[in-house]
């Protein structure tokens, strides 16, 4: 028996993110994201960090984070460079490194900066780990959103892993004809042009054989839509929509108050 590869990173582990709505989700990823600002404590970035974290490795899907941790490091490593030698608030001198002085205010602000960039990357992870892509189209257009507008913000989900499966697919074929992938850093920068114009290409071409089979399928249809697969929350899905609310008001009068 043949097995298609699945092209999204969701991951079905009967989990307990697995029994929430999208909407609940994604109001988890506006709450931690706007929550620490709102409080003006960095204690709160480490909190939820920490939570989604937690509900990721609960979930079993905490090792698909790594490659976007592993990309991640490198712009954290930047930004602690570029700011602690030329921040515009370095004023204390925190350690040299030969003729290079960092300085404390740099790397603070370095540090606060890694925080927001780990916040965000472990917040989205819990949505886009655990949420179906096709689970999100069908609540966007059962809340009036337009079927075009919905499948576009579905499509943002599956672009990189179709687009890294089809390049794995390519190298492969490329391999096979003889072309050197693998080696030093001029062997892979010779070998990038010759496979990102089929990746290209081939996009371009399933973009227009989807757009087709869409059509066919009376996507543009003014007829009321009808679901195949009704999603059924879990039992939790409204305590914990209850809860967020009650988080994000709390924090807001905090904040007045």
């Amino acid at each position: 028996m043949i097995r298609i590869k699945s092209i999204h990173l969701y991951e079905n582990k009967n989990s307990f993110l697995n029994g929430l709505t999208p909407g609940v989700k994604a109001l988890y990823i506006l709450i931690a994201i706007l929550i620490p600002p709102i409080l003006g404590y960095d204690l709160a970035k480490l909190g939820f960090i920490a939570l989604s974290i937690l509900l990721l490795r609960t979930s079993g899907v905490f090792k698909k984070t790594y490659s976007m941790i592993f990309i991640s490091g490198f712009i954290v490593l930047s930004v602690f460079i570029v700011q602690g030698l030329f921040g515009l608030s370095n004023i204390t001198p925190a350690f040299q490194i030969g003729p290079l002085i960092f300085y404390q205010e740099g790397l603070l602000t370095g540090l606060d900066i890694m925080l927001n960039i780990l916040n965000i990357i472990f917040s989205m992870s819990v949505f886009i780990l655990t949420t179906k892509p096709a689970d999100i189209a069908d609540a966007l257009v059962s809340r009036g959103v337009s079927p075009r507008l919905g499948y576009v913000f579905v499509s943002l989900f599956l672009l990189v892993p179709q687009m890294t499966s089809r390049m794995a697919i390519i190298t492969d074929a490329q391999k096979s004809r003889g072309m050197e992938t693998d080696g030093n850093l001029f062997v892979r920068l010779k070998a990038f042009l010759p496979l990102i114009s089929p990746v290209i290409m081939s996009s371009f071409m399933d973009i227009k054989e989807r757009t087709v089979a869409l059509e066919v399928r009376g996507f543009n249809s003014k007829s009321p839509k009808t679901f195949l697969n009704e999603f059924i929350p879990s039992k939790a899905n409204r305590p914990i929509f209850i809860i967020l609310i009650i988080s994000m008001v709390g924090s807001i009068l905090y904040r007045v108050v």
